[in-house]
């Protein structure tokens, strides 16, 4: 994808909805579905439109060692494994586990405004939206605080390897190394969880037990690798497109000030008008059609998620942000089975994030107008946001 269209795909996703809104991008390969309703109804038949089309993406022929997140639900289409999954997991993304781990989240964002107003002039992706979600998931798997700062490495390693070509050979490289090391250090961390329990995720899904069954270890590897890195790399970019959008309309950010109960409606416009994750891959699992075009089974489609939430179709006017919209249904986090196990606790952190920022800070400027954007876009965002922070 050229650099011009990863800085703002909307047009060209605009473009695929009015003229061809299942199209075929990569001849001979991927197809690109652009419209809501196709991307809703396939996310909703998982038989027909199996996730596994996500391991092509994780995992490519070429990459020369396998991805562990290839075993974590999100690439499991059995209803019965994955619900057994899901259902153990699910325990620690409950109502309960996040209340206990509010207070946390509040208390890292206090200490993270107090160090972004002090210097006024920050990259708020590196000062702010990323030390929080990796302080919260240090936290979760109990995991050093000295090892924070490596999590962005990592997840950037393993998401990049969705891009590449077979000839890329530094960047598949460093995939091979970094999964080494994931493995290695994950691996010893469980080992030293089942001998001395502790008080974290880690230790509570090893002990779980859902009709009599516990998660393996390569169950347990699979998901610690996809909340290490699905779980950050969305909650980062969710932070950084909301100070990105809030220094673009300080109207916006003057309402918030003033009624903080409007920064869940907030949250749920950024997630419509800029989605962390812009595309999951799917698989036709047999011969089917979509929006009139046959795919023949083997196709491997590109839900454009990012481009469904501005469909025209379900969403008037929807490349302008407005925080008084009603909008469509939000699948900026999937649907059905396959629904992020993580969308309340991303949604807490950007939550408690505002309501601890918003009452201390009058401003928010953009310091430069070029933007750098991360080579995926399946998750996308900045790589860096220059910002002045101006205090109340």
């Amino acid at each position: 994808m050229s650099p011009e269209i990863r800085a703002n795909p909307y047009p060209f996703y605009a473009e695929l909805r009015r003229d061809s809104p299942v199209a075929q991008v990569d001849p001979g390969g991927l197809w690109a579905v652009s419209r809501y309703e196709d991307i809703l109804g396939a996310l909703k038949n998982p038989k027909l439109f199996s996730s596994a089309g996500l391991r092509l993406a994780a995992e490519p022929p070429w990459a020369g060692r396998p991805n562990p997140m290839s075993a974590s639900i999100i690439f499991m289409d059995d209803p019965k494994q994955h619900g057994r999954l899901r259902g153990l997991i699910n325990r620690a993304f409950g109502p309960t586990a996040l209340a206990r781990l509010e207070p946390r989240i509040r208390a890292v964002a206090e200490e993270l405004t107090t160090r972004v107003l002090s210097r006024r002039q920050v990259d708020f992706v590196e000062d702010f939206a990323l030390p929080l979600p990796a302080s919260v998931i240090g936290t979760l798997m109990g995991l050093e605080p000295e090892l924070y700062p490596r999590f962005k490495q990592w997840s950037d390693d393993i998401v990049a390897v969705s891009v590449t070509q077979p000839g890329d050979t530094e960047l598949l490289a460093q995939y091979r190394r970094t999964v080494d090391e994931m493995e290695q250090y994950l691996s010893e961390v469980i080992a030293r969880r089942r001998k001395t329990p502790g008080d974290d995720m880690v230790s509570d899904l090893l002990s779980s037990r859902i009709e009599g069954e516990a998660l393996t270890d390569k169950d347990l590897m699979g998901f610690l690798f996809l909340l290490l890195v699905a779980g950050l790399e969305t909650t980062v970019h969710l932070l950084g497109n909301s100070a990105r959008l809030l220094a673009e309309h300080p109207d916006v950010l003057a309402r918030l000030r003033a009624d903080r109960a409007l920064i869940p409606a907030f949250l749920e416009e950024v997630l419509r008008f800029e989605p962390p994750v812009h595309s999951t891959m799917r698989l036709c699992t047999e011969d089917t059609t979509l929006a009139g075009v046959s795919l023949p089974r083997g196709s491997v489609l590109a839900l454009l998620l990012a481009s469904g939430l501005r469909d025209e179709r379900y969403c008037a006017d929807g490349d302008r942000f407005s925080l008084d919209r009603k909008g469509p249904h939000n699948m900026a986090f999937g649907h059905g089975m396959h629904f992020c196990l993580g969308a309340a606790l991303a949604r807490m952190e950007g939550r408690v994030a505002l309501e601890v920022l918003l009452p201390q800070c009058s401003a928010l400027a953009r310091r430069s107008e070029a933007l750098e954007w991360n080579l995926s876009m399946t998750v996308r965002g900045v790589r860096a946001l220059p910002l002045e922070v101006r205090p109340a």
